[in-house]
């Protein structure tokens, strides 16, 4: 300041003019306009993982930019129902959504892949599909028509096959059964096996299945299982959660809203969410290890925890081959998007079972 000061009392009068006049306008030139969205989710704020992603999100975004960017964030219920946030993002009511694909893919099939599919890749080889592979690109493409700009967000997966209140043996065994699945391509196969298939929101699937108006019910995996009490309605607890094997939530936001953004402040909400997909990934990792181990010791004879008998799985597994053709028939995106995935998953597979599926294996047998 002093030096200005110097430099002004010696320069010529225009000189001098000139400088003050930029160091007047100078707040003017670096103040930002500040930015404010509303979020709305899909989940109840009892699931801490899912809904508190998303608060982090709004978290992150508003440190990471000095507070020029703000997103207030709302669980399902408190500004809209728990499935109606997409198309009100897509209508720019609201600038920003956070909740799973597969929860409005009667819009457009080929959005279901973005989730997952039955007996389709790991949250790693989801992840690598999206930012090596098609996926995003694809993903844009897919949601251009509905003016969002999707991002991948913390996957919930591997997850459980669910709660029985009876076992299962074979393929039959799913007959006469009303089960309840997230993946519209999973309750597809299920129907195929002879079963009833529903979409229940989280925060009803306890009263239905203790009520006995579904038979079955999977969610995610022990810790938000745990969390909606789905343990205290059913026994037997299967696994592997064939149906959602690396399953991925995602974020969505209003394209108009997005693009009207600074491009510092398009950067900054790009990588809080990559941040909040690694921080989410590790949270499930650890308190679903925590939530098993409670299930073992403190519900011991309550609760069973039983693999699904390896022919029911190889069932189910032809049933969903089945289904994904079928529904990649249904668009042009889907048949382009299945193309895509189906391709990526051949050149990850190999790998993954040479780097971790005999190693895996062995632990499993000597622990």
């Amino acid at each position: 300041m002093i030096e200005r000061r110097r430099f002004l009392m010696k320069a010529t009068p225009a000189v001098a003019a000139a400088a003050t006049v930029a160091l007047v306008d100078a707040p003017q030139v670096i103040a930002q306009p500040k930015v404010q969205w509303r979020m709305s989710t899909a989940w109840p704020p009892a699931l801490k993982v899912m809904h508190g992603s998303a608060v982090r999100l709004g978290k992150f975004v508003e440190e990471m930019s000095g507070g020029r960017f703000r997103i207030e964030v709302f669980a399902a219920g408190q500004i809209m129902a728990d499935f109606a946030c997409f198309g009100e993002t897509s209508k720019g009511t609201i600038e920003a959504f956070m909740g799973a694909p597969s929860y409005w893919a009667s819009n457009e099939p080929a959005i279901e892949w973005f989730q997952t599919v039955p007996f389709g890749m790991n949250p790693e080889g989801m992840t690598a599909w999206y930012h090596q592979g098609d996926g995003l690109k694809l993903w844009e493409e897919t949601y251009a028509p509905f003016n969002l700009v999707p991002r991948q967000g913390p996957a919930f997966g591997p997850q459980t096959a669910g709660w029985f209140k009876k076992k299962m043996a074979t393929i039959g065994d799913y007959k006469g059964l009303k089960v309840r699945m997230g993946s519209n391509l999973a309750r597809k196969v299920v129907i195929k096996a002879g079963a009833t298939a529903v979409l229940t929101p989280a925060a009803d699937i306890y009263s239905a299945l203790e009520r006995g108006v579904i038979d079955a019910a999977e969610w995610v995996g022990p810790y938000d299982d745990m969390k909606l009490g789905l343990h205290k309605t059913a026994r037997h607890y299967y696994y592997p959660g064939w149906q959602d094997t690396g399953a991925m939530n995602e974020f969505g936001f209003n394209r108009k809203a997005y693009e009207a953004l600074p491009v510092d402040l398009r950067r900054t909400l790009d990588h809080a969410v990559a941040a909040v997909q690694v921080y989410g990934l590790t949270d499930y990792h650890a308190k679903n290890a925590i939530a098993l181990e409670r299930l073992k010791s403190e519900f011991q004879g309550k609760v069973e925890i039983l693999p699904l008998p390896m022919p029911l799985l190889r069932d189910l597994k032809k049933l969903a081959a089945e289904v994904a053709r079928e529904e990649s028939e249904k668009s042009p995106m889907a048949k382009k998007v299945h193309a895509s995935f189906t391709k990526f998953q051949a050149l990850v597979g190999p790998w993954d079972h040479v780097a971790e599926g005999a190693y895996h294996q062995l632990v499993a047998g000597t622990s």
